[in-house]
Parts: C-alpha cells; sequence; structure tokens
C-alpha cells in the first residue's frame, strides 16, 4: 500500500476555510495525486481539508471520507500548552519551552512516555496521544494492517491501493509518528508539515508483516511546478 498524507491548503481559520492562494494550492496537488492514481481519499472533517481534497476528487471521481478524529480541534485541545513567549497557547511543537524540554537527555530517556517529564505535568498529553494511536491503528486495520506496536502491521489483507489522507499540520505531527513508531517528542523536533506538502509512505511487506518508510517527506514540489511562492513562518523556499 502507498499512503499519502497532505496537509490542507493556506487557510482561513475563522472561518474554517482555504484563501484564494490555498485554493491554487490545493488545485496543484490535486493534479499531482491525480497523476499517481489515486484509489480511496480521506479528510479531516474540517472544511479546509475537505476543500484541499476536493480538486483531487474531481479528477479522480473518487468520493471523498471524512474522519473526524483527524479534526485538528481534537488535537488542539489536547496536544496544546500556554507558551511564554509569546504568552498564549500553542501546539506543542511550537513551543520553544516544549522544544527544548524534548531535547533533554531526562525527556528523550521516556520516550513513548514523554509527557511524564516534570515540563508535561498537569496537562492530559497522554489521553490525546493515545487516543490518536488508538483511533490510527483502527483506521489502518480497516485497510488490511493491524498494528502490532513500534511501527509494525500485521498484513490482514495485502493491499496494492493508493490511498490520500488530507488533514492538519497539529494533528499530523501526532498522526505520522504513531504510524511510524517513533515518540512525539523525537519527531516534533526534527519535522514539520508544509502546506499541502506530500508525505509519501510505503507500507513494506515481508514475511506477512508490513513496515511504514517514508520516501518523501512533505513535499511540495507542485507548487514549484506551478510557480506558487512559499513564505512558511517567515522562510521563504
Amino acid at each position: 500500500m502507498r499512503f499519502f498524507y497532505v496537509r490542507h491548503g493556506d487557510p482561513i481559520y475563522e472561518p474554517d476555510s482555504l484563501t484564494p492562494l490555498g485554493h491554487r494550492q490545493a488545485e496543484a496537488v490535486g493534479r499531482r495525486l491525480a497523476r499517481y492514481g489515486i484509489d480511496e481519499i480521506y479528510a479531516s472533517t474540517s472544511n479546509r481539508a475537505i476543500l484541499t481534497a476536493t480538486p483531487l476528487s474531481e479528477l479522480t471521481k473518487k468520493e471523498i471520507k471524512t474522519l473526524d478524529f483527524a479534526n485538528e480541534g481534537h488535537a488542539w485541545e489536547s496536544l496544546t500548552i500556554m507558551a511564554k513567549n509569546p504568552d498564549r497557547k500553542t501546539f506543542l511543537f511550537h513551543s520553544l519551552e516544549a522544544r527544548e524540554a524534548f531535547r533533554t537527555p531526562e525527556c528523550r530517556a521516556l520516550g513513548f512516555e514523554w509527557y511524564l517529564h516534570p515540563q508535561f505535568e498537569g496537562y492530559k498529553y497522554k489521553e490525546g496521544i493515545e487516543r490518536i494511536r488508538r483511533e490510527s491503528d483502527a483506521f489502518f486495520e480497516s485497510l488490511g494492517y493491524k498494528h502490532e506496536g513500534c511501527g509494525k502491521y500485521k498484513v490482514i489483507e495485502h493491499s496494492d491501493k493508493r490511498i490520500a489522507f488530507f488533514a492538519h499540520q497539529g494533528f499530523g505531527m501526532a498522526f505520522l509518528p504513531c504510524i511510524l513508531g517513533i515518540p512525539y517528542s523525537e519527531f516534533a523536533t526534527r519535522f514539520d508539515l508544509l502546506l499541502t506538502g506530500i508525505t509519501a509512505i510505503n507500507f513494506y511487506e515481508e514475511a506477512g508483516y508490513a513496515y511504514p518508510i517514508i520516501y518523501s517527506m512533505s513535499n511540495d514540489g507542485h507548487l514549484y511546478e506551478d510557480n506558487l511562492s512559499i513564505d512558511y513562518y517567515g522562510a521563504k523556499f
């Protein structure tokens, strides 16, 4: 199975939609994925994710199946922190204080139980991560792959399908390490997800098991092809 995780296009958060640039990005990523021959399309129940998936749906004549567990609102409730600079609520991977804690030997030694670090006392990160892991495992089992932990899947039913899944940054930064069997704290300090960036994962099968391997991480080549400028948090590429 080939699995493509796609972050939504340039957003308008209130109301939940896309900017004109976001719609152009959605069209660009839709054309690119259509050339790959997508078999199934999934999206978060958020409007901005559905709008980003719509051009691909129209090109391939495949319906968009929505998954509420991927809605970023749930991740926002369970994987955010009150940052000091600036003083506001933000996702853990955007917080300087959280990233510094993630990099400490004490936190790294905790591995998958990084949330036991004293920096994170009083938050419900364990529940948030376990919810995403549980829902993600159920989703992949419905596709024929039963997760046995640490990125190892029992092949229930072999699949040659190509799956596209449109969702979010905040959700995806927890979802992808759950797939790969990597602690959230390690993933969040080393990777990020660009607008309409495609993370391509191959479920490599061997002796009845499948192992997800990233072939391409948050690739946004389709934006360059369409001459769409990239300005990501002030860093221009």
